[in-house]
């Protein structure tokens, strides 16, 4: 019986419903024009800020996917000798997670050079340097062992096969045949989704198969948005959050779940994937128009004399969003904010009153009384 995706007949022709992505395709394809041109209004810091706390964000959720945990400072210390930083503590940066954030980096940024098995075993060597993954041995800067791949769940004695990869023996034309179609075909969308589910498919490597495949992933979705060093948003924060869903769509399409018919049709797959892209850029929509009120307020504000506790509570409040920050200001959260008594957060909130930083709440009064920042 032909289960997987891979035994299938005409393989990998894969077919799609144009008609059910399009709206989706139109919907992504405008906020990331909106992210483009809202990136106009920011100033450089702001922006190198932003493609720093996304490339956190890309390698720590990457890793947690395969279930990976990585070091939080340690990811940070790469980061901030990737971007020149001042404060970079070179004991906490390590090798692997260094080499993972080069690889991000170099997808996003080199997405005009070739994909070569070249490329892709750097990346998979950069990924396990020491040629272990955990305790195990494993082949790295070539190709899986001889011994069938599976990606298998449940538990000893119940075990599931979820996915079976092609043998060893197809490796060297399935990466022949994806390599070329990758290097021949102009970016998009579509490419974007087909790349992905391909390379899950062919699942070349004994481990890393994943952080690769995003890696890939990016390069396509890069050269869409002319990024450097890193786009705006995190696709894997996306797919992590939704990890059960991710899985879920590859079963669909790959054959653990079985279909009478269309076992070409990456439908399902696509629809899932660009949902998830779509819902990673309005997020980040969300937390770029807050860079941008913030940095609006300063601008008007710059030649104010406030003092270190009325500076924190401002910003404390701009960096989650003026809408987000439930109940507005009051000098009950003025001092738990500021960590200060309750005559000097009524002396400092009168000042910002005065000069024009907040303004009172229509309709609140006495106790209830709260406030809003005005931009």
């Amino acid at each position: 019986m032909k289960k997987w995706i891979w035994q299938q007949e005409n393989y990998p022709n894969f077919t799609y419903d144009f008609k059910k992505l399009e709206d989706l395709i139109q919907k992504i394809s405008l906020e990331q024009g909106y992210l483009i041109a809202l990136t106009q209004t920011m100033n450089k810091d702001n922006i190198i800020q932003r493609q720093a706390d996304a490339l956190f964000n890309e390698a720590i959720n990457t890793a947690l996917i395969e279930g990976e945990v990585l070091n939080r400072d340690s990811v940070k210390a790469s980061i901030a000798k990737k971007f020149g930083f001042d404060d970079i503590d070179y004991k906490k940066v390590v090798e692997s997670t260094d080499n993972l954030i080069e690889i991000i980096i170099d997808a996003n940024t080199n997405y005009n050079q070739d994909l070569t098995l070249e490329r892709l075993f750097g990346w998979h060597n950069a990924l396990f340097p020491k040629g272990y993954s955990g305790l195990n041995k494993i082949n790295t800067a070539s190709f899986r062992g001889e011994e069938t791949m599976q990606i298998v769940g449940g538990y000893a004695g119940n075990e599931i096969v979820y996915y079976e990869a092609p043998p060893r023996s197809n490796l060297e034309n399935e990466m022949k045949n994806f390599l070329n179609w990758f290097n021949t075909t102009n970016e998009s969308l579509i490419k974007a989704c087909i790349a992905h589910l391909w390379f899950v498919i062919i699942h070349p490597f004994d481990d890393g198969n994943g952080r690769i495949t995003r890696a890939i992933t990016d390069l396509v979705l890069s050269k869409i948005e002319n990024s450097t060093i890193s786009r705006l948003y995190s696709m894997s924060s996306a797919i992590n959050a939704n990890r059960k869903a991710y899985y879920k769509a590859l079963e669909h399409t790959t054959g653990y779940i079985q279909k009478e018919d269309n076992f070409l049709d990456i439908t399902f797959w696509c629809e899932w994937f660009l949902q998830t892209l779509y819902e990673a850029l309005l997020e980040t929509k969300t937390k770029l128009n807050f860079i941008v009120t913030k940095t609006k307020f300063w601008d008007k504000n710059k030649n104010l004399n406030l003092n270190a506790r009325q500076i924190k509570v401002l910003n404390f409040i701009l960096d989650i969003g003026i809408e987000n920050f439930k109940g507005n200001l009051s000098k009950k959260k003025y001092m738990s904010i500021s960590s200060s008594s309750s005559s000097t957060a009524s002396r400092d909130i009168s000042e910002l009153l005065e000069i024009g930083c907040i303004k009172q709440v229509e309709r609140t009064l006495g106790r209830n009384v709260s406030y809003k920042i005005v931009i």
